[in-house]
């Protein structure tokens, strides 16, 4: 049984208080060290990871309003002695219950981490700088190393997720951040691969290339499946899972595939190009939000609740409304004639590009 260590500190008052939460809430060991002298105290409670979230929301909710307390969770990778029978998560006579909505990490633990993910700063567009450069080349030569490389990198998925996540508790504040990191990045990758396509002189027909600008309701059986997976490998903790999510639904491949073909003077495949990318940003927010829900991620109280509830509702109306509006165009975009997988382009000769 995976177990974390909560530490909590507060006025000396409180230590009955925690010590009784620890216990309802199955700890699995409670220590109180009671500090006179200070008028202090820290109570330390070992418990099941499943139970932190709920031990959280007891703590905040009973002395959620004063001021001067701290918890901190801290991961335990060994505990002996092992915990015995009695404080199994589940016996030996009871069956095994499995819960979808069950979360192993708490709503504070995913909030920290994936708020790294909106974070604005010189890092973040330096990442995204060198991640364009990397998909561009790749694409270019055909160089699927290259462009797996520019996938780990995924500078854009944490943006998307961290909006889905705000949406899914209500915080705006991260909402508007994730925004406009996520905007930002689009425009560094869209602005880099545009003059790089303006500058290339060879044949624009690498497979890797032309893979991207071929769109198909598979692509969004696809997007859908990878951010669901992205989204439970942050509520359980298996961030390890995430790499294979970046490769999946990665999306400054087909960001530097569209500002490729646009510097290239090619329209048409710059909008199938732009399908791909808008397929995959609404599949990613959509699917990740109803996760973040079914999972049981919110606010914690009834009036934050009910406060983020319409505006969750108009976030995934919106989601699915553009989600039929691409399905639309891309049964369009297949009836007209979309670009074949063996189709390449042709880049502007060296004379247009120096006016001559």
């Amino acid at each position: 049984m995976a177990l974390q260590l909560v530490e909590v500190t507060a006025d000396h008052g409180h230590v009955d208080t925690l010590v009784a939460l620890g216990e309802h809430k199955g700890a699995i060991d409670v220590y109180a060290d009671e500090r006179s002298d200070m008028d202090r105290c820290l109570v330390r409670i070992v418990i099941s990871t499943k139970r932190v979230q709920e031990l959280l929301d007891g703590i905040q909710a009973a002395i959620g309003a004063q001021a001067d307390w701290r918890a901190v969770v801290l991961p335990i990778q060994a505990s002996v002695p092992s915990p015995g029978p009695s404080v199994k998560a589940v016996s030996d006579d009871e069956p095994r219950k499995f819960s979808f909505a069950s979360i192993t990490v708490s709503r504070e633990a995913i909030w920290n981490e994936i708020n790294k993910g909106a974070r604005l700063d010189l890092n973040f567009i330096i990442l995204s700088v060198l991640s364009t450069i990397t998909a561009a080349i790749g694409l270019l030569t055909d160089n699927v190393a290259v462009v797996i490389g520019a996938m780990v990198i995924a500078p854009l998925l944490g943006p998307n997720l961290a909006f889905a996540f705000g949406t899914a508790l209500g915080d705006r504040g991260l909402m508007v951040r994730a925004f406009g990191t996520n905007v930002l990045g689009i425009a560094i990758s869209l602005a880099l691969s545009y003059a790089i396509g303006a500058l290339w002189t060879g044949p624009l027909d690498s497979p890797e290339l032309v893979s991207r600008t071929v769109v198909g309701y598979e692509s969004i059986a696809l997007a859908l499946a990878a951010g669901a997976a992205a989204v439970l490998s942050l509520t359980t903790g298996l961030s390890s899972t995430l790499v294979g999510v970046m490769v999946a639904v990665a999306l400054l491949p087909p960001a530097a595939t569209l500002g490729i073909m646009l510097g290239a003077g090619n329209y048409f495949a710059a909008g199938s190009a732009a399908l791909l990318l808008a397929v995959n940003i609404v599949c990613v927010n959509l699917v990740a939000q109803l996760v973040f829900v079914v999972k049981g991620i919110g606010p914690r109280t009834w009036a934050q609740k009910q406060a983020s509830r319409p505006a969750r509702y108009i976030n995934a109306i919106s989601w699915f409304v553009l989600l039929m509006g691409l399905i639309t165009g891309i049964w369009y975009a297949q009836q007209s004639g979309g670009v074949a997988p063996n189709q390449g382009f042709e880049a502007p000769s060296t004379d247009n590009l120096t006016g001559n």
